[in-house]
């Protein structure tokens, strides 16, 4: 068994996409790919345009139109599929879906808003043929039922300025040390990446230095698709 690297990016949109591009070129230097996560009531014609060049990264359904910025969420308010049920569930995925195919992408599989998925998300998604469903403690293979144990790993949800500068430095440390003793055990390195950090160089460069540390440690990079299983051929 190797331990895997899947990297993984939200929040593209006009005012990150400068820094986006330069982290997707950082990585493709280092031979590793992304998965975009991408809310479709979300995008721009400049940031579709930039997806659609990364022939080579994946995408992932990441909800429909909840708050660009994930460490932005109402007091009180749940991330959007965090507890719906199967029916509701449905019926903004069927929106998401219709929203996704006007934007020219197309995806087979779902990250919920701070990777919260409901029950009831997961059966919609496999009712509408999604193969995958990835929540912050495992990837769930839909068509299987096999969970891929391995948790999420980021530099955290920031409420206020204040809190994020006075915790930055010991936030990427401790994202580097995660990504160090992950790929040690030989396990899966989920690195969740938002593109708002990326406009800072700590942050910045300590998504770099896990990614590095990993590779130093032997990890496999790859997309969420690999984690999940083909679909079998018909005859």
């Amino acid at each position: 068994m190797t331990a895997r690297l899947l990297v993984s990016l939200s929040g593209v949109d006009p005012r990150t996409l400068s820094s986006c591009a330069d982290l997707a070129e950082a990585l493709d230097t280092r031979g590793v790919p992304l998965t975009l996560l991408v809310a479709p009531r979300l995008t721009t014609p400049d940031t579709l345009a930039w997806i659609r060049t990364r022939t080579s990264d994946a995408v992932l359904m990441h909800g429909s139109d909840h708050a660009a910025n994930p460490g932005v969420v109402r007091r009180g308010r749940r991330p959007e599929f965090a507890a719906l049920p199967a029916h509701e569930a449905g019926l903004r995925l069927t929106a998401a879906m219709a929203a996704m195919e006007r934007a020219g992408l197309t995806a087979d599989g779902f990250a919920g808003p701070r990777w919260l998925a409901s029950p009831g998300t997961r059966t919609a998604l496999r009712a509408r043929g999604f193969r995958l469903c990835a929540d912050a403690l495992a990837v769930h293979d839909l068509r299987t039922g096999e969970a891929h144990r391995a948790k999420v790993q980021s530099l955290g949800h920031r409420d206020t300025p204040g809190r994020r500068e006075s915790t930055e430095t010991l936030r990427c440390f401790a994202l580097v040390l995660a990504a160090a003793r992950t790929t040690r055990r030989q396990a899966t390195l989920r690195l969740a990446v938002a593109a708002a950090d990326l406009t800072r160089p700590g942050p910045r460069q300590a998504v770099l230095d896990a990614v590095d540390v990993a590779l130093g440690n032997n990890a496999t990079p790859a997309t969420y698709a690999a984690l999940v299983a083909p679909q079998p051929i018909r005859r």
